[in-house]
């Protein structure tokens, strides 16, 4: 690890020190010159600035004894014992990883009354489901919960944990893994590991511009968030071998300054990703007129409706609609985009669909590239002239 060291005796005009950096990265407050985070380790400082103020300093890394880390743990993401549908898929990714370093396979599940739920997982494949099953547990609250996680890793030291990125995982896998002074790797939509137990982990960067690579190679446990609809979810097996672990931890471990007066269950509304049969409207839809359109054809097909960002930004959708990068991750059996031009940030958040069909008056539109069929021309003509198929052929 590379850090700059300034010596502050040898500051003397820091007006002209911080105009060094390019990037920002060099601040002067009460006296004293320091490097922030927008530092890219350049080195410009180094080499343009006086000689011996700025200097690299290359901080050893002591390597860690992986074999002490074994096992790959999915958090079990859940609301009052109902189970989110990215565990199974987490689970069904976590199997495929373990097999190729041969490790078990493991569940943390957290709250209270779950101990019947949690023999469920073991029909997918589970080796162990470690279940800490407390009052004080019922509702999530950051800070048992994170004591409870830390607790579970100081007993199983699991080589690999898996987080759904709903609300709850995105806020509790972070405290968690700085708990470890580890890394964090979020919304990855690629997962592999190697003969050495490092986890390849691979999300969108840049605004879907570039595909980051991470590996965190000197650090356990390694931490990933996926979002729903990435992965695929096992198939159950008929006689699962795997067993239910009860954990105790101690009463004060549990305390919080968060009191939990009363809740209340959102009203449940119909979720894009979800959706089965997807009819996308893009930039080619200007105004309600032409968003109509495309919800007609949607209700034709019994799907829904779902849009691109600037269709968000005119205010002619719902945001929970959006589909990409800064939107929803969608996997349905089939996605009809509609002057979708395509863009990678959008493509990220729906290329795993069974089906795409594309409709773009641009032949040479990115969309095209990735849809199984494709028509060019306009789609206000192409769309009225399917709904007509469809009702011709329900009348035969």
């Amino acid at each position: 690890m590379s850090k700059i060291i300034i010596r502050q005796d040898l500051v003397t005009n820091p007006d002209d020190l911080i105009k060094i950096c390019p990037f920002g990265a060099i601040e002067y407050d009460n006296n004293y010159l320091s490097i922030n985070a927008a530092c890219k380790m350049c080195n410009i400082c180094v080499k343009t600035g006086p000689q011996g103020v700025f200097s690299c300093f290359e901080e050893k890394v002591e390597e860690i004894d992986k074999s002490l880390w074994r096992g790959i743990s999915v958090y079990v993401d859940h609301h009052h014992g109902h189970i989110h549908p990215v565990t199974y898929e987490l689970i069904g990714k976590a199997k495929e990883l373990a097999a190729k370093i041969k490790h078990p396979v493991y569940c943390l599940f957290i709250g209270r009354d779950i101990s019947q739920t949690a023999h469920s997982l073991l029909a997918y494949g589970v080796d162990d489901v470690f279940v800490y099953d407390n009052t004080e547990l019922e509702d999530f609250r950051i800070e048992p919960y994170t004591a409870v996680f830390e607790d579970f890793i100081n007993r199983q030291k699991p080589s690999i944990i898996l987080v759904g990125s709903t609300n709850l995982g995105r806020s509790l896998a972070p405290r968690v893994a700085a708990r470890f002074g580890t890394g964090l790797t979020a919304d990855c939509t690629i997962l592999d590991v190697d003969e050495d137990t490092n986890l390849a982990q691979i999300r969108p960067a840049f605004g879907g511009n570039i595909m980051a690579h991470i590996y965190t190679p000197n650090h356990r446990p390694q931490f990933a968030t996926v979002r729903y609809k990435v992965f695929s979810a096992p198939q159950k097996i008929s006689q699962p071998t795997g067993k239910v672990t009860s954990c105790d931890i101690a009463n004060q471990a549990l305390q919080s300054r968060i009191r939990v007066l009363s809740t209340k269950d959102k009203e449940k509304v119909r979720s894009v990703e979800d959706a089965e049969i997807i009819v996308v409207a893009g930039r080619a839809v200007k105004n309600q007129k032409d968003l109509d359109i495309i919800n007609k054809l949607a209700e034709r097909l019994g799907g829904m409706v779902a849009v691109t960002r600037p269709l968000i930004e005119a205010g002619l959708a719902d945001a929970r609609l959006q589909i990409g990068l800064s939107g929803r991750t969608v996997k349905p059996k089939l996605l009809i985009a509609c002057g979708v031009s395509g863009a990678i940030q959008f493509v990220a958040g729906m290329d795993k669909a069974d089906m795409i069909f594309a409709i773009n008056n641009d032949d040479n539109a990115p969309i095209f590239n990735i849809a199984h069929y494709g028509i060019v021309g306009d789609v206000f003509e192409i769309v009225p002239r399917l709904m007509e198929l469809l009702d011709q052929s329900r009348q035969m």
